[in-house]
């Protein structure tokens, strides 16, 4: 582990550093019931899926409504639109708060890894952030599309990879999910599952593989240093279709699915992929102090939970990021890992795990180690 050096990392630690953590959101925040009133649903099925959902407040840009009280409606040009305002501004404002925590310029950035589902751009979302934020023109960068709600584990360990090939250099990554851009308001149980759960949020990390011998740099907040060791994944290809975008003609634009039985599906392949996680390290789960799990909502978090044995206080954070955002999808995960650093809890020796699960049908994994500064 921390300070052994395996093949292919001469030069630097074993593993990068997380030096800092920024979040943002955008628009407005609603209560289920407010979002409700907003768009004038009644029906007592959808109304009682809203407040069942254990989310108190979500943040979504949403059409003000008009003169006869109705929100205007939306065009595809307009929902790609709302898409790239609204990840440029979430997006550069989490970089910005996650680089000021650390104390590292923009001008130091070397990787800049994007992730987004909600909205195809091209230019590519780094590339428009890399004019607005001065980022250096010779910055590397990835943009992870379509992956989903995992796709910020995804998106770390490409960073991993990266900064073990060249230590000391600073790497970015940034969840940008505005999920507003991407609802569809038809009336159906298909789009009500997907529209009482999502909000707009951005989320971004700075990671470090320090030279060997070099100190770990200033981190956003006092005490032991995050170390990301490994990760592991499980793709359950037999509900490969559970979590999909689908063409609806009747709106014009896409419609996101969410079958009911993705709760059961991913508890029963849950502990398998844990499991693989853990046994790379030589770990057993009684051995992993802090649990960091995406909120992809309480019947998906109550499965990961139970099929893992956790109590519900080592999943505070997770249900909490759920109860005052709702799901914020690839960003989940890192809003949870804000609310540990926050709380100042991780001791030097501790393990953490960081779970996402999303569209393939897939889990994603990484484990984490702090040390002494």
């Amino acid at each position: 582990m921390i300070g052994s050096r395996p093949p292919g990392t001469s030069g630097c630690l074993p593993a990068p550093s997380i030096r800092s953590v920024g979040t943002a959101v955008a628009g407005w925040g609603y209560s289920q019931d407010a979002l409700l009133d907003h768009f004038g649903i009644s029906d007592p099925k959808i109304t009682g899926l809203f407040r069942a959902s254990g989310i108190r407040r979500r943040f979504l840009t949403l059409p003000r409504p008009g003169v006869d009280g109705h929100p205007a409606e939306e065009g595809p040009g307009d929902l790609r639109d709302k898409h790239r305002r609204v990840a440029l501004d979430m997006g550069g404002r989490a970089i910005r708060t996650c680089l000021g925590r650390a104390g590292i310029g923009s001008g130091e950035v070397g990787f800049l890894c994007c992730v987004t589902t909600t909205g195809l751009l091209t230019p590519a979302l780094s590339a428009l952030l890399v004019r607005k934020m001065e980022l250096p023109a010779s910055v590397q960068r990835l943009d992870i599309v379509g992956m989903g709600c995992h796709a910020a584990m995804n998106g770390l360990s490409a960073a991993r990879s990266w900064c073990v090939a060249n230590p000391g250099a600073v790497a970015v990554v940034l969840c940008a999910e505005v999920c507003s851009a991407a609802y569809v308001f038809d009336s159906t149980m298909r789009t009500a599952v997907v529209n009482s759960l999502f909000g707009d949020g951005a989320a971004a990390v700075a990671l470090v593989c320090q030279p060997s011998g070099a100190a770990p740099g200033r981190q956003d907040r006092n005490g032991p240093v995050p170390y990301l060791l490994s990760s592991a994944s499980r793709v359950i290809t037999s509900a490969v279709d559970a979590m999909r975008y689908d063409w609806d003609d009747q709106q014009g634009r896409l419609s996101f699915f969410l079958d009911p039985q993705i709760p059961y599906v991913i508890g029963a392949h849950v502990e398998e992929v844990v499991d693989d996680l853990l046994a790379g390290a030589g770990l057993r789960r009684s051995a992993v102090r802090h649990w960091l799990v995406h909120g992809g909502g309480k019947k998906v978090v109550d499965a990961v939970r139970v099929n893992l044995r956790l109590s519900r206080d080592q999943l505070r954070h997770t249900m909490g990021v759920l109860r005052d955002y709702g799901n914020l999808s690839s960003g989940s995960v890192l809003f949870s890992y804000e609310r540990l650093v926050e709380e100042g809890a991780a001791r030097a020796g501790d393990y953490g795990v960081l779970m996402a699960m999303g569209p393939g049908s897939a889990i994603e994994t990484a484990l984490v180690r702090w040390e002494e500064a």
